[in-house]
């Protein structure tokens, strides 16, 4: 199943008042693994940069003014996101801005149905608790210690560890569930085809008749078991 971990930085909190989109970074996860590809861009949002914005993410105004317009590289970022379930950390506010750029130049929205919220998903699973990145990743144990300013790359990278802790963690891997056809008897389970490691053969765990017998051997001999005293 492939899933994309995306993050955004703006100009402000709202596009319906003017705040635009200047940074995406996107991350693909195959069966809730990592893939190491990525996508990534900044975007001249036409417009100054607030000092409480710039505060957060480092991006000012002349840093921005030579990278492209949003219209530029839409369709390299509509490619990425494919059909995919797309999640975000608070993913109201980064698919409102998407859908605002997409609307500017025509093209239509995003589904919402794609949508998954991480904080949502923490809210359920840690009620009461604080729910940004930073208190996720340290209840997780996730490392953040590089993260001095808000980055979309390597914001939405910290988000593809704590979202795959959410879910269950490096365990949803093993292969103990079907991977859509019959597994062949004997076959190596596809998760250790593809990290090359050598298949062993499950080891027998009944018990012998020899290993019973000297089991029923060693109960007859017990004196006053606690188990005869409901007999």
């Amino acid at each position: 199943m492939r899933e994309i971990i995306f993050d955004t930085e703006t100009t402000g909190f709202d596009p319906k008042s003017g705040d635009r989109l200047v940074e995406i970074g996107c991350v693909e996860l195959i069966d809730r693994r990592e893939t190491g590809i990525t996508f990534h861009a900044y975007f001249n949002p036409e417009r100054d940069m607030p000092a409480a914005a710039e505060a957060v993410h480092g991006l000012s105004a002349q840093f921005l003014s030579d990278k492209p317009l949003f219209a530029t590289r839409v369709d390299e970022l509509l490619e990425f996101f494919g059909d995919a379930p797309l999640i975000a950390h608070n993913a109201a506010f980064d698919f409102g801005f998407v859908n605002a750029e997409l609307a500017r130049i025509g093209r239509p929205a995003l589904d919402m149905a794609r949508m998954c919220c991480t904080v949502q998903m923490a809210r359920k699973l840690h009620p009461g608790a604080k729910h940004s990145l930073d208190a996720l990743c340290t209840r997780y144990g996730i490392d953040r210690s590089h993260r001095v300013k808000h980055g979309a790359l390597l914001d939405a990278e910290l988000l593809a560890h704590l979202y795959i802790e959410m879910t269950g963690g490096r365990q949803i891997g093993l292969g103990l569930a079907a991977s859509g056809s019959p597994a062949t008897p004997g076959a190596a389970p596809p998760t250790a085809a593809r990290s090359g490691r050598p298949f062993r053969e499950p080891r027998p765990h009944v018990a012998s008749a020899a290993e019973l017998a000297r089991h029923a051997q060693f109960v007859a001999g017990l004196n006053q078991p606690l188990w005869l005293d409901t007999v």
